[in-house]
């Protein structure tokens, strides 16, 4: 027999929607006093000027674009209409639109039009939201998972206050769905279940708060079928259709992936360092962690043997940050690989590591008198204090012999290429250089 929990026909994810502006969870960079979604939220006959400014939400999917625009609503006292992108057409916005100004003027009552998926509408659709966003009908909401500088026309972004909101973190949607667990709109604490199984269900959301609740609804769902009032781990695994990775974020299970992980690539094993990507993935670990990691190995463990490696690591952390997690996972895997199958070189990682430990011994110098500044090297040439400066693209070679250290340490070599992928040829190119500049001194 089904429970008080689930005897309303609406979603979880549905009926746990903030009923207000302080039921927001997340994205307190929007919500501070003062600023412009907490004046949308002020009741009518309080709201100033600024009340009325339309926005745009621009956030990934499950961050709250439309618990926003309902919770903006119900504080105001404004009416509230809503409009899909997918199956809004022209005519629908300007129904909309002449409802909205009949209530205006006939009624006083003012209306929020939120408009989610903004970013589907075509220009002819989106120049009908114009004469109702400026003669102030309405106060446009408008969703996009879209750069709106890329899909929204200028006239309408011109007239609107673009806000960007965050992906929610896991302490956030822990925050929510304990929420649900003891909400009379949820749960109405007709199940128990430890703050782990919600802290892993909030890892598997990724950020999206919908997704989080929808699982723990269907988790409640598996437990029921039990006849048991306790949520475990087995529920979940149900409910998700897989196994529950354990993964540690603060334990030493997460030292231990990491540093699998690492010496994986390092090790030119792709299937290895994949499997220990999925753990992490699966496991929760912050997906800008594992980027920058990437990013470490590209410039450590393969530097100058394959230069691209770095560029490709460094692209794949700037997608993530862009598309987000569970996107995000297939640009790490295509940096994972490739930096796992690419050739290995640590040479730049000594080199720097060398003539740091010189430095820090004193083994400093002076700087060649050729080599200072202008001023001061014009000086010591008239004085025959040292040797002029020579401008190597006077030489045909473009490379000329000429002291660019200190005579201590004309002979130092912290650069010892090795003969792997692209660090050959530019091994021997280093190689070929330095017997000319240290021609002078045979070195």
């Amino acid at each position: 027999m089904t429970s008080a929990a689930f005897s309303s026909l609406a979603p979880l994810a549905s009926r746990m929607r903030p009923q207000s502006i302080d039921e927001i969870v997340g994205q307190q960079h929007l919500l501070k006093p003062g600023s412009p979604l907490r004046k949308l939220a002020e009741p009518i006959d309080q709201a100033s000027t600024i009340g009325t400014t339309s926005v745009i939400l621009w956030g990934p999917p499950g961050t709250g674009k439309t618990s926003i625009a309902k919770a903006l609503a119900n504080s105001s006292g404004r009416r509230f209409i809503e409009l899909s992108a997918i199956t809004a057409g022209v005519k629908d916005v300007r129904e909309a639109m002449e409802k909205a100004r009949t209530d205006r003027d006939g009624f006083g009552q003012s209306t929020i039009l939120f408009l989610d998926e903004i970013h589907r509408f075509t220009k002819a659709q989106q120049d009908a939201l114009l004469p109702g966003v400026e003669g102030g009908w309405v106060v446009l909401v408008a969703a996009t998972t879209e750069n709106p500088s890329y899909s929204v026309i200028s006239p309408l972004l011109s007239r609107s206050l673009l806000l960007t909101l965050d992906s929610l973190t896991v302490d956030d949607i822990t925050t929510l769905l304990e929420r649900a667990v003891s909400s009379p709109r949820g749960l109405n604490g007709t199940f128990s279940v430890e703050h782990e199984q919600l802290t892993q269900i909030a890892t598997l959301a990724s950020g999206d708060a919908r997704r989080a609740l929808t699982v723990l609804e269907a988790s409640a769902l598996a437990a029921e079928a039990r006849k048991s009032s306790a949520i475990l781990a087995t529920d979940i695994e149900i409910a998700i259709d897989k196994a529950l990775v354990r993964f540690d974020k603060d334990g030493d299970q997460h030292y231990d992936v990491i540093s699998a992980f690492i010496k994986s690539v390092r090790g030119s094993d792709a299937d290895a360092a994949i499997h220990y990507l999925a753990r992490m993935i699966e496991g929760g670990e912050d997906p800008r962690f594992i980027s920058r990691r990437l990013i470490i190995l590209a410039a450590e463990d393969i530097g100058l043997a394959d230069p691209a490696a770095l560029s490709l690591a460094v692209s794949a952390a700037e997608a993530v940050a862009k598309i987000g997690m569970p996107e995000g996972r297939i640009p790490l895997a295509e940096a994972t690989i490739y930096l796992a199958l690419a050739p290995k070189s640590n040479t730049a990682y000594n080199a720097i590591n060398s003539a740091i430990e010189d430095i820090r011994v004193g083994k400093i110098g002076k700087v060649p008198a050729g080599l200072r500044s202008s001023a001061l090297s014009k000086a010591a040439d008239s004085s025959g204090t040292g040797q002029p400066y020579v401008y190597p693209h006077d030489d045909p070679r473009a490379v000329v012999e000429q002291a660019y250290l200190d005579d201590a340490l004309s002979s130092a070599r912290y650069y010892q290429p090795k003969a792997l992928g692209a660090e050959a040829e530019i091994g021997a190119r280093h190689s070929k250089l330095r017997q000319i500049i240290r021609a002078f001194k045979g070195k």
